[in-house]
């Protein structure tokens, strides 16, 4: 991974954790997985006009990825309304990175190096460590956010695949990312409006003006990594996508309240090794 890789996907990582700790922040999750849906959709909307037509080899992809997004974004709003933040963030994503290296070895046929994979292992033992940790200090697991939560790490992994496969061959990965942020923001609205119907829009304008922008946070994060995905291999760039676990303990600590502990602390030292490994391997 180039300097400029690492910087791009750093900047989605914090922009990623960002956005989800807004959707967290917002009681009434159906609401805010509309409003984030609605402001991606928008997003994407908006720069259709000005980007190409993905190459039609990569469509199938990206259907599959729009489907996939769909359950993500459910697995997570079930994750967040059963769980704390600091603890299910970890949860999804640290189980993401491993489960990426097995399926992009399986099929895209990227075989990690021995760096790779330390680096992989490390830095996904540190963020899943952090939630599993954190129950030892007196705390409670849940035992259904927790599959939630771990559902979700796999739907990402999935996702990251079939996303990384569809944009090397769509020509375009700005004109994938519109495309794909067009479409998948618009089942969760469309269900919420078809359960809530007019109450929606009462519970949903109170949050507009955090949501809505979250929406686009997301969008933002996710071109990135497309984009990243372009230039490097997909496990490493899943492994380093995965340092928003820091910024996302961080903001469960300011803004929540949640403790954040030696095990947070550990884990961001095993996250920062892992990344070294990673960059040792490019």
């Amino acid at each position: 991974m180039t300097p400029l890789v690492v910087l791009a996907v750093l900047t989605a990582a914090v922009t990623h954790a960002s956005w989800n700790a807004i959707a967290h922040g917002i009681r009434d999750q159906l609401v805010a997985f509309t409003l984030v849906g609605l402001g991606g959709a928008v997003c994407g909307a908006a720069l259709l006009p000005f980007t190409p037509v993905p190459d039609p080899a990569s469509w199938p992809y990206l259907g599959a990825s729009v489907l996939l997004h769909v359950l993500y974004m459910m697995l997570l709003m079930r994750s967040f309304s059963l769980g704390d933040f600091g603890q299910m963030y970890p949860i999804a994503r640290g189980t993401a990175p491993l489960a990426v290296t097995v399926l992009a070895a399986l099929f895209a046929g990227e075989l990690p190096d021995g760096w790779q994979l330390a680096g992989v292992a490390v830095a996904s033992a540190g963020l899943v460590g952090v939630a599993l940790w954190g129950v030892r200090g007196g705390g409670s697991v849940n035992g259904a956010a927790v599959a939630a939560a771990v559902g979700t790490g796999l739907a990402i992994a999935s996702y990251t695949v079939v996303d990384g496969l569809g944009v090397r061959h769509s020509g375009s990965s700005l004109g994938f990312t519109a495309w794909l942020m067009a479409l998948e923001g618009l089942p969760i609205p469309l269900y919420a409006l078809a359960v809530r119907r007019r109450a929606l829009v009462a519970a949903a304008r109170p949050f507009a003006a955090r949501g809505l922008p979250g929406g686009v946070l997301s969008a933002c994060a996710y071109g990135l990594v497309l984009w990243a995905q372009t230039r490097a291999e997909l496990a490493p760039i899943a492994a380093l996508r995965e340092s928003s676990i820091i910024v996302g303990a961080a903001i469960g600590t300011v803004l929540f309240k949640e403790r954040f502990g030696a095990p947070r602390v550990a884990a961001a030292a095993l996250m920062v090794v892992g990344i070294g490994l990673m960059l040792h391997a490019g």
